[in-house]
């Protein structure tokens, strides 16, 4: 997930009060599993791996659905891992998790903290971390597959486990389809995922019905113009004025021409131009990113930031042949849309298992993810939601008084979740999940 995660909608939490009466022995389970897991988790941690670069970390999800008794298939779309487990008749329901790194250097202070450096897409060797969480994930993944294949006798129908490469860049799940996922393994009915959250109490679940998480698309806008001396402004066209006016101008999309209740980002995160006091440079370069939720709502915002753009141009009194170029920059992401049936479905199921002081309903955010790619393939047949699992150490939620703003989000270098919470909890989520949606033995 390429940004921090905004504040859950939380309901106060008393965690002092008892669990629900479990009928059955998976948490206990869990528990016992958490020493190994928590090795594993580790290991990870200490050893992580940018976007599709992800061969590592697959080659330990493979081994350990391997040893889990699912068919393992490797290598799909790059580095991505697929685990079936055929179990009868009944519904196919597909659980992600992803495995990528970024490029950060970890301040956490841990003593497996990352050392690790990569050489990253732009050439240059990085500093990695796994600043997101997708360690806690890939660990939750491995023992959601141990416990399903203990329970296989409980359940019937098809059950595919994925680890998924380049998540943070927005690639991944696209890689996976195009190498066949949906054709050379069965095709799912129900898909599932979730996230740590640096936004809420390690050991809590958020899930958010509808529109969970937004579209993304990176733009870069070059603002030209005449340059010239800065002591002679009017033998000039100067570009910096101009961009100075278009990144202003912009901000009316949201606030002018956008339905307030209808959520938009337009953000520009990156503006460079000129390289000396007293030049009036001939060009200044920008980098937006737009965010929103419906379809129709992101093409009004990328068309109007090049309306928008001309028109300050033109306001400005510069040719045609001096117009800036708008250009989008790598890849985008559709928004998340969590179906409503089945999140509900899915919420009522976690309340059952965890009590309703752990489990509440989260707000819509406006980072991205590329997991609604696959409900997207064929979305009249396909059900997905993304949920989350709460992974802020007690004692520093207690001592933020419950505010993310003052904690580590995440992406960040002191991004420390309470892996084994995040583990237990996500593990013991999945699974439910998974029992909920797949057929009972007859």
């Amino acid at each position: 997930m390429e940004n921090p995660v905004r504040a859950l909608a939380l309901l106060p939490l008393l965690f002092a009060a008892p669990a629900l009466a479990q009928p059955d022995s998976l948490r206990a389970d869990i528990a016992k599993d958490m020493p190994g897991l928590i090795t594993i988790y580790r290991d990870l941690h200490a050893n992580p791996e940018l976007s599709g670069q992800e061969k590592r970390s697959s080659a330990i999800l493979a081994a350990e659905a391997k040893k889990a008794g699912f068919e393992v298939t490797t290598g799909v779309g790059g580095t991505g891992v697929v685990a079936v487990m055929k179990n009868g008749p009944g519904p196919v329901v597909m659980l992600r998790a992803d495995m990528d790194a970024l490029p950060v250097e970890e301040q956490t202070g841990l003593p497996f903290a990352s050392k690790v450096r990569a050489i990253g897409i732009d050439g240059k060797e990085t500093p990695v971390m796994h600043a997101c969480g997708h360690d806690t994930h890939m660990t939750a993944w491995i023992e959601t597959a141990r416990r399903m294949a203990a329970l296989r006798s409980a359940w019937s129908g098809t059950l595919i486990m994925i680890g998924q490469p380049a998540e943070e860049v927005n690639a991944g799940a696209s890689a996976m389809l195009k190498d066949g996922l949906f054709t050379r393994f069965p095709k799912p009915q129900y898909v599932v995922a979730f996230h740590d959250s640096a936004s809420a109490p390690a050991g809590t679940v958020g899930y958010t019905p509808g529109y969970a998480l937004a579209s993304v698309d990176s733009v870069d806008m070059l603002v030209k113009g005449v340059g010239g001396h800065g002591a002679a402004p009017a033998t000039t066209k100067d570009p910096i004025v101009l961009a100075a006016r278009i990144v202003t101008t912009l901000q009316t999309l949201s606030a002018r021409e956008i339905d307030p209740t209808d959520p938009v980002v337009v953000t520009v995160g990156s503006i460079h131009g000129g390289t000396k006091h007293n030049i009036i440079p001939s060009e200044v370069k920008m980098q937006l990113t737009v965010r929103s939720y419906s379809k129709e709502t992101r093409a009004h915002l990328l068309d109007g930031i090049k309306r928008i753009a001309r028109g300050e141009a033109i306001a400005a009194g510069l040719p045609e042949e001096l117009m800036p170029v708008v250009t989008p920059y790598g890849t985008s992401g559709i928004s998340t849309y969590n179906d409503e049936p089945l999140t509900n479905r899915l919420g009522a199921a976690f309340k059952a298992r965890f009590g309703e002081s752990r489990v509440m309903q989260a707000k819509p955010v406006m980072v991205s993810e590329d997991f609604p790619e696959y409900r997207e393939v064929d979305p009249q047949h396909i059900q997905s939601t993304i949920f989350w699992v709460g992974g802020v150490p007690q004692a520093k939620w207690d001592a933020a008084g419950g505010d993310p703003a003052k904690l580590p989000s995440l992406h960040s270098a002191f991004w420390a979740p309470d892996a084994e919470k995040v583990i237990a909890t996500g593990s013991e989520a999945m699974v439910t999940a998974a029992m909920d949606l797949l057929g009972k033995k007859p």
